[in-house]
């Protein structure tokens, strides 16, 4: 697979590490920390199930090879997973340190240590077995379909990855904030994966006929994730200087932004998205950024230690409010909103916020439609249902990540593409669904 470079000059080069690497002395101290617990809550607590004390035994004693090699063991995508995983209310949230009022062992700064040695030393941890046949497609080239293609590999069956977009990795790529990751590291490790070998990366080419897959592959993994940014639907929506959060955190990932005379931002919304563009608006200049959601602060999707850190960076929030249009000549203004009870617009409650840039944050656009008129797949809300393995209800088809689980980490992503190549390996050898 051959693809353009990265801009040098794009914008998220600018954004600092948020949680710099550990030297060697400094992980093997922390390291030292660790108290080896039997049944470690850490381990259950992560989707991929890594077995934490034993990496962070190795790091301990100055074996960073094989601390990668446990982590890559459950997870492949343990690089970036390291920098982008929410370990605050995963692993690190279950250490038993809490319970001792100690500071909890730095779990992802240990794993991002060690994977980060393995990247740099260009150590290799997997063999594929015996060529098998067999041919499987996967319909988006995201960390579901990039953990499940890895495994299929290893297993001796080809892979052949159909991504619409000219970059593979997902939201790693195009959606993950760059003081967590940049998308030239989230396309290192598309690379790493790929070095397994037996998967192809077709970019640039978009599945319209679901079917035709059937008559050339012996299984299809569909991991598509999320659509576009989903909108409100009220007056002055299209007018210029209002965006979708997801949309304008890939034009700084992937190029540049200019924010040039803008004096105040809102941000609609209160996951985890809004939350990353709020702190972005304000790291890149904007001196008035607020966060308006339609419920209080506790109702919040977004991680709460997340927010913690915005509002320290100075951002500020608008709770109990929903926007009911957009106002301006020529350009975004203002926002008149409603004031809102039980997350409800309250009538005849309404007041303005100033805002010259808007960023909408109330979620994606769902792309399961096409797959869900296959016969023996069914929807949920836009989602594809699968079972525990992955498994559609149609033969040969499974499916994971955003597109099955709705939008989590991009651990369950992983967590999900590996249980579904076990599946679908099953499958192949006359299993379950055969």
């Amino acid at each position: 697979m051959t693809r353009d470079p990265l801009s040098p000059d794009r914008t998220e080069v600018v954004f600092a590490d948020a949680k710099p690497a550990y030297t060697p002395a400094q992980a093997v101290i922390e390291a030292e920390r660790c108290h080896q617990c039997h049944d470690a809550p850490c381990v259950a607590a992560c989707p991929t199930a890594i077995d934490i004390p034993g990496f962070i035994r190795r790091i301990a004693t100055g074996n960073a090879r094989g601390a990668a090699g446990t982590i890559f063991a459950s997870n492949v995508l343990g690089m970036s997973c390291a920098r982008v995983c929410p370990v605050e209310v995963l692993c690190v949230g279950r250490c038993v340190y809490h319970e001792q009022g100690l500071p909890p062992i730095a779990i992802g700064r240990l794993q991002r240590y060690a994977t980060d040695a393995a990247f740099a030393a260009g150590w290799t941890f997997f063999q594929r077995a015996p060529e098998t046949g067999r041919t499987v497609a996967l319909i988006g080239a995201g960390p579901a379909s990039l953990a499940c293609a890895h495994r299929l590999s290893v297993l001796g069956h080809r892979c052949v990855i159909l991504e619409k977009r000219p970059l593979p990795g997902g939201l790693n790529t195009t959606g993950v904030a760059p003081h967590k990751m940049r998308a030239d590291r989230a396309l290192a490790e598309v690379d790493w994966v790929l070095s397994v070998g037996g998967i192809e990366v077709r970019t640039g080419v978009e599945v319209t006929d679901p079917e035709a897959l059937e008559r050339e592959y012996d299984a299809v993994f569909v991991g598509v994730g999320l659509g576009e940014d989903a909108c409100l639907g009220v007056p002055g929506e299209d007018l210029p200087g209002i965006f979708g959060a997801v949309d304008f955190i890939e034009r700084l990932k992937l190029g540049t932004v200019s924010l040039a005379g803008v004096g105040s931002a809102a941000v609609i919304g209160g996951g985890n998205t809004a939350v990353d563009a709020v702190r972005e608006l304000r790291t890149l200049g904007v001196p008035r950024v607020r966060l308006v959601y339609r419920g209080g602060e506790s109702a919040m999707s977004g991680y709460a230690h997340e927010w913690d850190v915005a509002k320290k960076e100075g951002a500020e929030a608008v709770w109990n409010a929903v926007p009911v249009a957009f106002e301006g000549d020529g350009a975004v203004r203002r926002i008149r909103c409603a004031v809102t009870r039980d997350r409800r617009p309250v009538p005849g409650e309404e007041f303005f916020v100033e805002a010259d840039r808007v960023l909408l944050a109330i979620g994606q656009a769902k792309l399961g439609e096409i797959f869900g008129r296959l016969p023996g797949i069914s929807l949920d809300r836009g989602r594809v249902v699968v079972d525990a393995d992955g498994f559609t209800g149609r033969r040969g088809w499974y499916a994971g990540g955003d597109c099955a689980n709705g939008g989590k980490e991009v651990v369950n992503a992983a967590a999900e593409g590996r249980r579904a190549a076990d599946a679908i390996h099953r499958h192949l050898q006359g299993g379950r669904d055969a």
